[in-house]
């Protein structure tokens, strides 16, 4: 086992694939083992850029295997620690160091993170967001090839211009009572409003559904004012999956420690990466909080989390998409060796590091393309949530 791993170099690809783009890092050493990360600051890949060459000026030359020690001082050498912007640069690193330590002891990630506690990682999917009225068609898709934890979308999700929430609750409750109805008891049903609602809005929709028809409902608020939350948690018994937008463990402090949700969200490549990832689960079980990691990015995404629902106690499910929906995020020959679903799990491996390989010859000729999401506006003219 070599004792130090000398970081020579650390290569950030904010490159297109598929239909967006892909953060990605790599971090070299001395002795020829690399390792890759991602960063999930989606839409704003430039800021994170800007931030890994501040990083590169005292990572290189350190030694890769001192994850913990590098992530403190990653966090602590400036004043204004910590931030989305911050947090998403951290978390891309974090990941590649540990893809370069499993790699270097010849253990996969997992064993890292304190062994295997699972065999394979329960997933949900979801129906799409232009689904609309067919959302129902296509939950009875997904249970026939085998989810039986499934996410809708709310009427209006697919708009690129106009979204106007009173119109779009009631129209979505009535698609929801139905679902219920046809696709039985057994299944997990929930909902992401992607925080467009206000807390009369939230509750108004809860109204109309019928009691049972929801095991979570995600995001339904922006998440700036826990009490906002609190008071919202006074008018449903729905559980609640927040989270995915939260770039520290001192952001989950009063959901978790109030009682607020009973699903976190987090993604790795926006909480500070794998070790920060950690934290938070332990945390959650301390508080009987399920995991139900966030999972819109790469293969590179994919393949860290599966290593950390592997390793934690307090998981439900792994958000993915369905293998038909060829929306070029997981492209083979810039993955050649990726997680693979098998029905609706992934099965952990047992490779050194993530196990997962990239081909970055092509992702070198890959070019970065600004791209927005859609700015929305209500029918009286005022912006509103994405």
């Amino acid at each position: 086992m070599p004792r130090k791993l000398t970081i020579t170099a650390i290569k950030p690809y904010p490159v297109w694939v598929g239909i967006r783009n892909q953060f990605l890092l790599k971090i070299e050493t001395d002795q020829g083992i690399s390792g890759w990360g991602e960063s999930g600051l989606s839409g704003r890949e430039k800021a994170v850029a800007g931030a890994i060459e501040h990083y590169r000026e005292f990572l290189i030359g350190q030694d890769a295997m001192q994850i913990g020690r590098i992530w403190q001082e990653m966090y602590r050498s400036q004043y204004f620690e910590g931030g989305r912007v911050l947090q998403a640069a951290i978390s891309a690193i974090d990941i590649a160091l540990h893809d370069i330590k499993g790699k270097a002891l010849g253990v996969p990630v997992y064993e890292l993170l304190g062994g295997k506690q699972r065999n394979v990682i329960p997933t949900f999917a979801s129906t799409g967001d232009n689904a609309g009225e067919g959302a129902i068609e296509r939950a009875h898709e997904l249970r026939a090839m085998g989810f039986d934890a499934i996410r809708f979308f709310p009427i209006g999700q697919d708009s690129r211009d106009v979204f106007e929430p009173r119109q779009s609750i009631a129209a979505t409750a009535r698609i929801l009572n139905k679902a219920r109805e046809e696709l039985g008891s057994e299944v997990v049903l929930g909902i992401d409003y992607h925080h467009r609602l206000s807390v009369a809005e939230a509750a108004s929709f809860c109204s109309k559904l019928d009691r049972g028809v929801l095991d979570f409902l995600e995001e339904p608020i922006r998440d700036e004012t826990p009490e906002a939350y609190e008071s919202l948690r006074t008018m449903t018994d729905i559980p609640f999956a927040i989270g995915e937008e939260f770039s520290s463990k001192w952001q989950f402090v009063p959901y978790i420690e109030r009682g607020i949700h009973q699903f976190n969200r987090l993604d790795v490549c926006n909480i500070g990466g794998l070790t920060e990832a950690m934290k938070v689960a332990g945390w959650s079980e301390a508080h009987y909080v399920d995991l139900m990691p966030h999972n819109p990015l790469g293969p590179v995404c994919t393949a860290a989390t599966v290593h950390f629902a592997a390793a934690v106690p307090n998981f439900a499910w792994l958000e993915t998409r369905a293998p038909e929906r060829a929306l070029g995020f997981d492209n083979s020959e810039f993955f050649p060796v990726q997680p693979q679903l098998e029905g609706a799990v992934y099965p952990v491996s047992d490779a050194p590091g993530l196990g997962v390989e990239v081909n970055e010859t092509l992702l070198a000729k890959q070019s970065f393309k600004f791209w927005e999401a859609p700015h929305l506006r209500r029918t009286d003219g005022s912006v509103t949530n994405w």
